[in-house]
């Protein structure tokens, strides 16, 4: 395979350092590396594989060099203004940030789900929200399987779903500080409040996970709601899924199709206290999936708790998933 010039935006912030550490373990082939962020970060040393590399200032001049894959990390407004860009010099963008995921001319992928849409793409590819890829990825066998008629989202999301501000909000709090970020303090407390309130009085992060899902699984007239709450963990968001099929099914035909896909790992023995947990799943890359039980309540329904790594599999990870993708499809 073909070694590339990859660029990373954002390349100092959690997600951005998380993209580097990532590249490495899968040994992604990289001829040469280019790092931008913000004029502040500009001049910092960053290693990556042995070798040390310069931070840049982002500038409208970045993408003139011989660059093949640009994976951004930057925030909306910096996705918005700087990945046409790229993306005009020649450059293919996944971009991490909410910016273009529900633009119907964008892919938005999880590579076990839809790897297929990456060969729609114009130049920018779209990573979903982390709590989005989670799900979608045992929904996609399931819905496969059973066809699927309604769904419940209730999250559990950690700080660093906030970036560094929310995990010191956290920190602070449990000292008995003030909080900066979160509107009231996280430290031993649940918020039902996850990005900005819409006119629906959904926030905007129920909203991403409920239109998110139905592009990824293709299905707009899917029925969802959601409730996102964020929770005083560091990393790993929990998602209760209650499904509601319009087949109905055998739960342990249910458990085999999940078992079968790529990326997903059971842990379901109640009894034994064996179920999946944020602290487990942290540094690593794979969903977990347990507390698998029909939901009686209805004819075809199931509950399921998933369990993910919010900044690996959630956003670094996935990425970088889609950039192996696009070296298989046009770097080979």
């Amino acid at each position: 395979m073909s070694k590339v010039n990859v660029a990373i935006v954002g390349a100092t912030g959690m997600v951005g350092r998380t993209f580097l550490e990532v590249l490495q373990e899968r040994n992604f082939p990289i001829k040469n590396l280019y790092l931008f962020a913000s004029k502040r970060s500009a001049g910092k040393k960053v290693k990556f594989n042995n070798k040390e590399y310069e931070v840049e200032e982002l500038t409208e001049n970045s993408f003139n060099k011989d660059i093949d894959i640009a994976l951004f990390s930057a925030g909306g407004e910096i996705s918005k203004k700087f990945a046409p860009i790229a993306r005009d010099n020649g450059v293919i963008v996944v971009d991490n940030s909410s910016a273009w995921r529900m633009d119907k001319d964008i892919p938005l992928v999880v590579p076990e789900v839809n790897p297929e849409d990456i060969k729609w793409h114009k130049g920018i590819i779209s990573n979903p929200n982390c709590s989005t890829i989670q799900c979608v990825v045992p929904l996609k066998p399931l819905n496969d399987a059973f066809g699927i008629k309604r769904i419940i989202f209730s999250t559990y999301q950690a700080v660093s779903g906030s970036g560094v501000g929310g995990m010191k909000d956290l920190e602070n709090g449990i000292k008995g500080l003030e909080n900066k970020k979160y509107p009231h303090q996280i430290a031993f407390n649940c918020l039902p409040h996850i990005d900005v309130f819409m006119d629906n009085d959904y926030t905007k992060e129920e909203m991403k996970m409920i239109e998110e899902t139905k592009k990824i699984l293709n299905d707009h007239d899917l029925k969802i709601t959601t409730t996102a709450v964020r929770v005083p963990v560091n990393y790993g968001h929990s998602v209760s899924v209650n499904i509601e099929f319009n087949n109905s099914f055998e739960i342990k035909d249910l458990i085999e199709k999940l078992k079968s896909t790529e990326g997903i790992i059971i842990q379901d023995d109640p009894r034994k206290n064996i179920y999946p947990l944020a602290t487990n799943a942290e540094g690593t890359d794979d969903v977990y999936i347990g507390r698998i039980r029909r939901d009686y309540s209805i004819e075809n329904g199931v509950n399921m708790w998933v369990v993910a790594d919010n900044i690996r599999k959630g956003a670094a990870t996935n990425t970088v998933q889609i950039a192996e993708l696009l070296l298989q499809e046009y770097f080979i």
